[in-house]
């Protein structure tokens, strides 16, 4: 069953409504990729304004278009948001092309958040695929920030190169915190002495008591089938695994109907849900 959580939470809550933010710093990730720190430029919205992990804003290029993207930043430091975008479309590529004292429109925050306080006394295991990473940052930083809270937490990132891992530079804080870090790679280089193969290979290695674990997982879809599939092989239940979809979100408040997933609309009804409730629908190609 999904837990209900707040949609919008700005001092405006109009969800039409978008902000002007100006951009702080703009931080290069890996090629193609980065993150940018945000700020709305009116004091009241500022303080007003709180998200959960795993939300998403959108952000308005105006005579461009608009662009869902999930909130990569801490939640304990609302006033500064992060965003971490790969340059693919129309509004990613114009994101792209701005710098630092420029600004853009923002409305938000919206969608389910992940789970994190439901998931206190367990074994948390978060699974990135790529850019997947940077919806679960903010999720990562709260384990890491309250670590006695949680019997493990442990993270498997998978990526196709080495430079394709995100946050390499977070990994010591957050190894200092008692998070777990297990990165892998499809392709290693000269220099990769890590694990080479697929994220699901390390399902098996995981030290854990499967009927008291969370997974959290965010990727491409097929990923996300066979992490679900990796969690059950090691006795996690399917309603255990989170997952957080990627869909076409236009409006983010149920009405376009463009993130339209079987019955449910995942711009409200998610992007994160239990992969139970949606495993029949994930399982369809190009859903």
């Amino acid at each position: 069953m999904i837990r209900s959580a707040p949609l919008c939470q700005s001092v405006d809550v109009d969800p039409w409504r978008s902000h002007p933010a100006r951009i702080l710093r703009i931080m290069a990730e890996v090629p193609g990729v980065h993150t940018y720190e945000l700020e709305f430029r009116d004091p009241k919205i500022r303080a007003a304004y709180r998200f959960a992990a795993g939300q998403f804003n959108m952000l308005y290029l105006p005579g461009i278009g608009e662009a869902a993207i999930s909130i990569s930043s801490a939640v304990s430091r609302p006033e500064v948001l992060s965003h971490t975008v790969r340059a693919v479309g129309n509004v990613t590529t114009a994101l792209e092309r701005l710098a630092v004292g420029d600004e853009v429109l923002l409305r938000g925050p919206y969608g389910r958040p992940w789970p994190v306080a439901e998931l206190e006394g367990r074994h948390v295991v978060i699974v990135g695929g790529g850019l997947g990473l940077a919806s679960q940052r903010t999720a990562i930083d709260q384990f890491a920030r309250h670590r006695d809270r949680y019997r493990s937490v442990t993270i498997l990132h998978g990526a196709k190169t080495p430079a394709d891992l995100f946050f390499t530079s977070e990994y010591p804080a957050w190894q200092a915190a008692g998070v777990a870090v297990r990165p892998t790679v499809d392709t290693p280089d000269e220099a990769w002495t890590g694990r080479v193969g697929l994220v699901t290979s390390l399902f098996a290695e995981l030290e854990i008591e499967p009927e008291r674990a969370g997974v959290l997982c965010c990727g491409p879809d097929p990923m996300m089938n066979a992490v679900a599939r990796a969690a059950a092989s090691v006795g996690i239940a399917a309603a255990d695994v989170y997952v957080s979809l990627e869909r076409n979100m236009a409006c983010a408040v149920r009405h376009c109907g463009l993130c339209q997933f079987g019955p449910t609309f995942v711009c409200q009804d998610g992007p994160v849900f239990p992969y139970d409730r949606i495993a029949r629908f994930i399982a369809v190609p190009h859903l």
